[in-house]
């Protein structure tokens, strides 16, 4: 039984690394990117789990007569992966039952503002934290972006890195705090910039029914990752493109795929040189709840068998999770039958 906040925070975050290691999570993302996927791990670990429309609850720990989660169907994606993360932490750190609405999740979530003496709340956010966030994830996420400390300054380079990890921009905010990259001063002011107004800065001139659904830049730097998002989200493909030797990005596969292309236009690079490559920028929304490979290719119009460059990326939009099952345990049991 923990006694201290510091003890707390230990004790979740070392719970969160044994569970990793059990579950060989840093080596599956070492291979294939993307971010934790909590829902798949809990159905791995066995660890009953139910989606509800609950009142006035993100989610709930249970251990009579067996332990089980529960979690809210009337939350974003992002709320419900750090809700049911720290439900898991109740569950593997063998916590007295608990019923967990915004007061014990998200106003905490993650920098544990006034924590009182609920060391067990404390344990399992530090667990959803380490969980979610591990430090070897977000180096693995700067050094395939080419992101550095200094960029966190930027608004937008956040909401980015949120995305590419499965959680909310404050969220991750509050974990850069925590892990000594940004201070606490330049994380509140980072959250003077609301994601929406992000999300109009990317789409530029196209507005969207509402701004329920993110909006993910992607470039050649997302190759080969798993993109795991909603049904609602938009993308905006940044990609060089070498028009000066003929090989342009075929953006009717996109639409083949069943994408509707929301604009498509040429950015110039600012350079002196000539004939340098361009920069080809593509706003597309996907079809409803897609699942599974986009394969993009620069090629010439006249010779598409031969790719100057592929962008491949395996898409999951059919989020958020939906009442009953999860989507991870609904799709484990129609493979088994």
């Amino acid at each position: 039984m923990v006694s201290n906040y510091s003890q707390a925070v230990r004790g979740g975050a070392a719970a969160a690394a044994r569970a990793h290691r059990q579950l060989g999570v840093r080596e599956r993302l070492e291979t294939s990117g993307g971010s934790v996927n909590v829902f798949a791990l809990i159905n791995e670990l066995d660890v009953p789990l139910l989606l509800r429309p609950l009142d006035g609850l993100l989610g709930a720990y249970l251990n009579v007569p067996s332990q089980g989660i529960l979690v809210t169907t009337q939350r974003p994606m992002s709320i419900q992966r750090f809700t049911a993360a720290h439900e898991l932490g109740h569950c593997l750190l063998n916590h007295q039952p608990s019923l967990d609405d915004e007061a014990s999740i998200l106003r905490r979530m993650p920098a544990n503002f006034d924590p009182g003496h609920d060391y067990q709340e404390v344990e399992a956010d530090a667990f959803a934290v380490a969980f979610l966030m591990p430090k070897w994830l977000l180096a693995l996420h700067m050094r395939r972006q080419n992101w550095t400390v200094p960029d966190f300054r930027r608004a937008n380079v956040i909401y980015q890195f949120s995305l590419r990890l499965g959680v909310s921009y404050e969220a991750l905010c509050w974990t850069l705090v925590r892990y000594r990259m940004i201070a606490a001063k330049q994380a509140r002011e980072l959250l003077q910039t609301k994601p929406k107004a992000l999300k109009e800065a990317l789409l530029a001139d196209h507005r969207p029914t509402n701004y329920r659904g993110d909006v993910w830049l992607l470039t050649e730097r997302d190759a080969g990752a798993l993109i795991d998002g909603s049904r609602n989200d938009l993308f905006v493909l940044k990609l060089t493109e070498h028009s000066n030797g003929g090989y342009l990005w075929n953006i009717h596969q996109l639409q083949e795929s069943g994408f509707a292309i929301v604009s498509n236009e040429i950015e110039a690079l600012e350079t002196d040189s000539v004939g340098d490559p361009g920069i080809r920028r593509v706003t597309a929304r996907p079809p409803e709840e897609y699942r599974g490979r986009l394969v993009l290719d620069e090629t010439r119009p006249w010779d598409h068998n031969q790719s100057y460059s592929r962008l491949e990326l395996d898409l999951d939009l059919t989020g958020p999770e939906g009442e009953g099952l999860s989507r991870a345990e609904r799709r484990r049991l129609l493979e088994a039958a």
